[in-house]
């Protein structure tokens, strides 16, 4: 099997409990070849872990390290547009932590970068890669007319999670500036997209740039664009989200939030006539936890409940075996660029109801 010489930007605690150890564990695959970060701390310790020499402190000059063949951009969302250009500008294979990136002229700006490039960007949507989502998928195909869709993600903060099951290094070496520009940088690239918005009407953006955006992208494969947003609104300061979409015959009810509870409740139901399919994941801090699909039938007298897990795989997994695929030729990614401009238009569409309330 052709192996991948992949570099990896950023070394944060998704690609400390995710990313590296699901590259290490596929090097069939994959080789990391080169790591960066702006922190010379993580840099050092994730080089000796997995026994990379080649590290970067700049991202531009990983994206020209010799004989790369791809990078895994997974550092913070407001440099995502950055690191991608550049990858791109090296002849390398993309694929982008969600959010792509935080406005419309990034994303089109991405777009064409792949397009002179001749190479793909895939953007890091890991749940639309479960099999039990892409057996949903097929399930829905044939449910029949569909009268109610429920869509939740409504969990606790990550950290009440990842503090009881990794160890996570933190660096201490970060400095202050580098943190306030990362701040104020979030808050131009939201300002262009929307305009001038309330400040929770801003973090309600944001939030839907990063938990919303895993459901709403696997909402629209699951049963298409919505034809509008009915209404919407938010509370405690942005960090809940409600929302409803009117489709053919039905709506789709959305709502998303983060609280204190270390519980994991994210799923999306579709109600037939007489049939349901729910997609049911859990979080993805704790690897091999199975994404579950769970049906729900009527059939004369009798109704019935079943539970599928197609594998203990996770998500991560498949998602990086798919990539796998794209940059060696067999496989063309579906999460692409312009898939992601359909999130940023829906998120626009919840904005405007988020303006109105």
């Amino acid at each position: 099997m052709t192996r991948v010489r992949i570099g990896v930007v950023g070394l944060g605690e998704v690609a400390q409990i995710t990313h590296l150890p699901i590259l290490q564990a596929l090097s069939d695959r994959y080789e990391i070849a080169a790591l960066c970060d702006i922190s010379r701390e993580l840099l050092e310790a994730m080089g000796e872990r997995y026994g990379v020499g080649s590290l970067y402190t700049d991202f531009r000059e990983l994206a020209r390290h010799p004989d790369l063949d791809a990078v895994l951009v997974a550092n913070s969302d407001e440099y995502h547009t950055d690191c991608v250009l550049a990858a791109l500008g090296a002849g390398r294979h993309v694929l982008v932590e969600k959010p792509m990136c935080l406005t419309t002229r990034e994303a089109e700006e991405i777009a064409r970068a792949r397009d002179s490039s001749g190479r793909s960007v895939m953007v890091g949507y890991m749940r639309r890669f479960a099999p039990a989502f892409l057996e949903a998928v097929e399930r829905v195909r044939e449910l029949g007319r569909i009268n109610y869709v429920r869509v939740r993600d409504l969990i606790g903060a990550n950290s009440l999670i990842i503090e009881q099951t990794s160890a996570v290094l933190r660096p201490g070496d970060l400095p202050e500036s580098a943190l306030r520009e990362r701040t104020e940088r979030g808050q131009r690239m939201v300002r262009e997209e929307l305009g001038e918005v309330p400040p929770e009407v801003a973090r309600a953006y944001r939030q839907l740039c990063g938990l919303g955006c895993h459901d709403l992208s696997a909402m629209r494969e699951l049963i298409g664009f919505p034809e509008r947003v009915v209404s919407a609104t938010q509370w405690n300061g942005g960090r809940f989200i409600a929302a409803i979409f009117e489709y053919d015959g039905y709506c789709a009810v959305f709502e998303t939030g983060v609280d204190s509870q270390r519980r994991f409740d994210a799923h999306i139901e579709v109600y037939g006539e007489t049939e349901s399919v729910r997609v049911q994941y859990d979080t993805p801090y704790i690897r091999h936890l199975p994404t579950t699909l769970h049906s729900f039938r009527t059939e004369g007298d009798s109704y019935e409940e079943a539970v599928a897990r197609p594998t203990f795989k996770d998500p991560y997994t498949c998602e990086l075996e798919t990539f796998h695929e794209v940059v060696v030729g067999r496989a063309c990614p579906k999460t692409t660029p312009e898939d992601f401009i359909e999130d940023l238009r829906l998120f626009g569409m919840i904005v405007e109801k988020l303006r109105e309330a």
